[in-house]
């Protein structure tokens, strides 16, 4: 029975299926799932969510001439499987393999690339209104999470789209989850929602459709068929359970949002499993350290609380740690009206989000020199996660801001002194990156040390050559310089640089290498290059970074090789 589900690998081959059958499919397909995900991970409790529902979706709709794009994207297996790639699905999230999100230029069934959240709406209306104007029949489908939903985008493209008199559709997947639980009030407002002739929805200009269960395949197809003879913008609320059909996963979603290999009958990992600290762990425990201290410190965070480990400080001082939804933009100005008024407020934000508030960063924090402390997890490469999260913009896009001070600490220590030094500073915002993945140690609740701003610290003396690390490229550094004449240095600051050190170092070496994390291209390479230059240095100058392209997803060893971020390429260039 099962080997006609095997054989499903597009949707025409699944349009052969009696609708009477498509729930038998969905158990084997949610089995399909975990059984992968269980071998080789990835996002989880998303994916089984929405099994049912990416079924009745290319049951009913004709993928790829009708337009289907996922919000957030990590929710895409199962449309995946469906769509030709099934016979490639154990390459997902590896090198040259599979994206985890939907990629335009993998599939033509993936009509838009959605990594980040809450775009789906108006990217599908500008679909919409293409097929309009090009006299083109075609059905446009949004399918955008609650989460997703939060975030300012996603309401100014439901307030073009209710009037916009074009064929889309906008399913809500309304799950009460994220990453996290779902905060604020549209949440608590669709959870409330019963079909009615008025509603939110109804007033935006939209025709309302349900709320209907996401997982009755009979329900949804019959749904997805009425809307699919209606040309005129439709909300179609679909509710599902997040990590449906996995008992783990269905108790603790947030914790199986993502997950690595695992033994699909105990749900325990199978992976390596240590005492090492995370960087996200240290400064999580270091907030709670230090909100214990003083009570102007508070938090924020777009709905990153597991993400940027505020979860100790939200168990020990709930009424301090605000999770502001899917929204950076409004979590970056509430976090500069929270310091206006005198708080002391750490804005929590992955690199690759930090992105969607940099207006906000520059005009509401920086221009009034506000002291808002910003934590910026996942600062570098991520791996796995791809183009779409890897962390190495925001060196080049802050450090041309006046009045940043942006720190970036090599390791555990050097993190926690960060922290308590930025909680202390008053004179404007401070920035602190640090990376995703283990500092190589146990968790110390070291002293507080306070560093002194702009200043860098010499890790070991040399001669000719003078290597400047940035952040945790210290450690290949470090084995690179091993057993060589070479200095090494550890820059600590984005901004300022250390120009005493610099000075010393155009002075006494005839060649420098900086190796950083980031893009070269605006990267602190080219800041001490451009300081050179002023200094009329006269060496040689190699800088080591991301070069000008993105960087794919693949293993952290396999992306730092192909970047030629390795203590074997530094001791190359040191031996020129």
């Amino acid at each position: 029975m099962s080997e006609s589900f095997e054989k499903i690998d597009l949707p025409v081959k699944l349009k052969q299926l009696p609708q009477e059958r498509l729930t038998e499919y969905a158990s084997w397909l949610r089995n399909y799932l975990i059984e992968h995900i269980a071998e080789h991970g990835g996002h989880f409790a998303a994916n089984l969510g929405v099994v049912e529902l990416s079924i009745a979706l290319h049951y009913v709709f004709d993928a790829p001439e009708d337009i289907l794009v996922w919000d957030v994207g990590h929710q895409s297996y199962a449309h995946k499987v469906l769509t030709g790639r099934k016979d490639n699905f154990a390459s997902l999230r590896k090198i040259n393999g599979l994206s985890g999100f939907p990629k335009m230029e993998e599939s033509r069934y993936d009509a838009f690339g959605t990594a980040h959240s809450s775009t789906s709406v108006s990217a599908v209306l500008g679909y919409a209104v293409a097929a309009k104007l090009q006299k083109r029949q075609r059905q446009h489908i949004a399918v955008i999470g609650d989460g997703a939903l939060s975030a300012g985008q996603a309401f100014e493209a439901l307030n073009n789209a209710g009037i916009s008199q074009t064929n889309i559709t906008i399913i809500i997947n309304d799950n009460h989850i994220g990453i996290d639980p779902s905060q604020g009030a549209l949440g608590e407002y669709l959870e409330q929602l019963e079909f009615k002739s008025d509603n939110m929805f109804t007033d935006f200009g939209f025709q309302y459709f349900g709320p209907v269960d996401g997982h009755n395949m009979n329900e949804l197809c019959a749904i997805l068929k009425t809307v699919k003879t209606i040309d005129a913008p439709k909300i179609v609320h679909v509710r599902t359970l997040k990590g449906k059909g996995y008992g783990p996963a269905e108790a603790e979603q947030t914790k199986w949002h993502s997950t690595s290999k695992f033994d699909k009958l105990s749900g325990k990992s199978t992976g390596t499993d240590d005492n090492l600290a995370r960087f996200q762990d240290i400064f999580g425990l270091t907030l709670l350290e230090l909100a214990g201290q003083d009570e102007r410190i508070v938090a924020v965070t777009p709905a990153m609380i597991s993400g940027s480990s505020l979860h100790y400080m939200q168990e020990k001082f709930p009424g301090r740690v605000f999770d502001v939804g899917i929204a950076e933009q409004h979590a970056v100005t509430f976090s500069a009206g929270l310091a206006a008024a005198g708080l002391t407020p750490f804005c929590c934000i992955y690199s690759t989000f930090l992105q969607r508030a940099y207006d906000q960063l520059i005009h509401d924090v920086a221009l009034q020199n506000l002291p808002v402390v910003f934590a910026i997890d996942r600062a570098g490469l991520v791996g796995e996660d791809g183009p779409t999260h890897h962390g190495v913009f925001d060196i080049a896009f802050l450090q041309t801001i006046p009045n940043l001070t942006i720190i970036s600490p090599r390791n555990q220590k050097e993190l926690r002194n960060a922290v308590y030094t930025a909680s202390t500073l008053k004179t404007g915002p401070v920035l602190i990156r640090y990376p995703r993945g283990k500092a190589g140690e146990e968790y110390k609740a070291t002293p507080f040390e306070h560093m002194t701003i702009g200043a860098s610290e010499c890790l070991k003396e040399g001669t000719k050559t003078a290597v400047l690390s940035l952040g945790t490229m210290a450690s290949i550094c470090a084995e690179a310089v091993a057993g060589t004449v070479a200095a090494h240095y550890d820059l600590r600051f984005v901004k300022p640089l250390d120009r005493h050190m610099l000075e010393h170092v155009f002075g006494h070496f005839e060649h420098i290498i900086v190796v950083e994390e980031g893009q070269k291209t605006g990267g602190v390479g080219s800041s001490v290059s451009l300081l050179a230059q002023a200094y009329e240095y006269k060496g040689r100058i190699d800088c080591l970074g991301i070069d000008d392209h993105f960087v794919p997803h693949g293993s952290m060893k396999e992306l730092y090789k192909q970047e030629h971020l390795t203590a074997e390429r530094i001791r190359e260039l040191i031996s020129l």
